[in-house]
């Protein structure tokens, strides 16, 4: 996933979000409408995550310290992990409350052209951020399906993104199923209810999130294409014979370690297998440039050793298979 594609998204997202957020909140202040205030603090939520997206990928780009030798590209996964913290907690929290709150005390809504017409505009709006998402998604997605995606995609920023707006799009439809029934009916726990259920909506989502980010947080390895591309670069059938076990993660989105036991024949020379390393370093960025960081450590291949498997406790995530 490219900065430039993330960046446009939440751009386009940060843009949408404050305008509804807005229009929302004079729609709440005109008729009372308790999903108009629950929906004008969802875009609110909407818009700092979107801020906090953008700083995670500015702090993302500082260089590399002697306190943090392989950089910072974390700090996007732990911003990432901020923006369900505050979906979870501004919007979905709030929103139940808000939702309880109008059930227990419910008023009719006063001046309907006001939720009506700010829905129907935020709607319109919402289309427009999601379009830009999806549209940025597509270039990274590839033949993946849109669950496997937010499953798996290392850059977090997108699909953040996505589920916000989705979740956008569909509260503003259960805002509209509220205020449209408690119109009809003259009843204003219809509104107080379609607030409940956005908050339900919000908190899912939140949980998906704080769920996915947690595991790119803890580290996750790269994709299986990614580990094939390198294992065959790896190997150069002279002097590197075979890969005995190799381990990846990535550092951030766009960074990748490579940590690997490549085995050698006993009689190279130092020389030869110091001039092989290097050649599958190169061969390893060609093949895979985000592989930026890469230890490899030459072995003799023992076939024994490798029909038993690496000792688990020794190597944690070892493939039993070399």
């Amino acid at each position: 996933m490219s900065a430039s594609g993330g960046t446009k998204a939440i751009v386009a997202a940060l843009a949408a979000n404050l305008a509804i957020a807005v229009a929302k909140f004079v729609a709440y202040v005109f008729s009372g409408s308790s999903s108009m205030l629950a929906e004008s603090v969802h875009s609110l939520a909407d818009s700092g995550n979107q801020g906090l997206l953008l700083l995670g990928g500015k702090k993302a780009k500082r260089q590399a310290t002697p306190q943090h030798p392989f950089g910072y590209g974390r700090e996007r996964y732990i911003y990432a992990f901020l923006v369900s913290i505050v979906l979870f907690t501004v919007g979905g929290m709030f929103a139940i409350y808000e939702g309880i709150e109008k059930i227990n005390h419910p008023h009719a809504i006063e001046q309907w052209y006001w939720p009506i017409g700010v829905l129907v505009f935020a709607i319109v709006a919402e289309s427009f951020s999601f379009r830009t998402a999806i549209k940025e998604s597509n270039e990274t997605r590839g033949s993946l399906t849109w669950r496997q995606f937010i499953k798996r995609a290392k850059a977090p920023e997108l699909p953040v993104v996505l589920l916000e707006d989705l979740g956008a799009l569909v509260g503003l439809v259960l805002a509209l199923g509220g205020v449209g029934l408690a119109l009809a009916t003259g009843n204003g726990v219809w509104d107080g209810i379609g607030t409940l259920c956005i908050g339900t909506l919000l908190i899912i989502i939140a949980i998906v999130l704080a769920a996915e980010t947690k595991s790119l947080l803890l580290g996750e390895a790269a994709g299986t294409e990614d580990v094939d591309k390198i294992t065959a670069a790896l190997v150069d059938g002279d002097v590197v014979t075979d890969v005995i076990h190799m381990r990846t993660l990535h550092l951030g989105p766009e960074e990748l370690l490579v940590a690997a036991k490549i085995a050698v024949r006993h009689d190279d020379t130092a020389t030869e297998v110091a001039n092989a390393i290097n050649a599958a370093e190169a061969r390893i960025r060609a093949a895979v440039p985000i592989a930026r960081v890469i230890y490899l450590e030459p072995d003799i291949y023992n076939a024994e050793a490798a029909a038993a498997g690496v000792n688990p406790d020794a190597t944690p995530g070892g493939d039993p298979g070399h």
